[in-house]
């Protein structure tokens, strides 16, 4: 048996609870829950979908750490299981979260190929070299889960903080030798609640479930943004 202590809110209190769940070697944190919900508590409140490590919905606190809980095996934490809601978001139910505000900073950034010669009626193929490719395809695997959010510093002390997920998803788009929306995008990175607020505490990075390295892209997006304000001041 293992014993997961969910951190539970009803709208209005935070208060622990302690449940008993029947382990077995392959089962996750998730599918802990989903015992819980289905045999000890029906109100107890979290959100999963693809149950695959994809869709990035399952993102929680687990034992102190931020991590997808679908991919999470219980017999690995050992008997004892700390269950949490993400940090650095509002809670609405127990472990469920309000990501509307973490979306809107994702779509500030113009996530999306943007181009000058538009055609939709005659599209055409934009071609890539395997370099061009591996430029920015790291950055692509991020799965939106705000796990990166929920560690980081500045986010934590400012509201209006970007974040690194966006900025990763800023800078994967102005990597891509397709694009010629980065001048858009530079702006609003460059900003008072852009790439100068970073602390450079790199823990975006460590509880990354994919590897994206959010921090190293938030230091390069630093970099190209402080060149085209410069080549802007100097006229070139």
């Amino acid at each position: 048996m293992a014993e997961f202590r969910v951190r539970r809110y009803d709208g209005f209190r935070s208060y622990w609870q302690s449940f008993e769940v029947p382990a077995k070697r392959g089962m996750t944190v998730l599918e802990g829950l989903y015992y819980i919900k289905e045999n000890l508590d029906s109100s107890l409140a979290f959100r999963a979908s693809c149950r695959m490590g994809i869709c990035g919905s399952c993102a929680m606190k687990i034992n102190g750490k931020p991590r997808l809980a679908c991919e999470t095996q219980i017999l690995f934490l050992g008997n004892k299981i700390i269950v949490e809601p993400l940090e650095n978001y509002r809670v609405i139910k127990d472990l469920v979260t309000d990501f509307e505000g973490f979306f809107a900073k994702h779509k500030a950034v113009k996530p999306y190929l943007i181009r000058q010669d538009e055609n939709y009626e005659e599209p055409k193929e934009l071609l890539q070299t395997p370099e061009q490719l591996n430029e920015y395809y790291v950055f692509t695997l991020c799965i939106k889960c705000g796990a990166c959010y929920s560690v980081c510093p500045a986010a934590s002390t400012l509201d209006s903080y970007l974040g690194p997920a966006a900025m990763a998803a800023a800078y994967r788009f102005c990597a891509d030798s397709r694009d010629e929306g980065r001048r858009d995008r530079y702006e609003v990175a460059s900003s008072s609640h852009g790439v100068w607020r970073c602390h450079l505490a790199m823990e975006c990075s460590e509880v990354c479930p994919k590897n994206v390295e959010p921090a190293k892209a938030v230091q390069m997006l630093r970099r190209s943004t402080a060149f085209s304000i410069l080549r802007s001041i100097l006229g070139w």
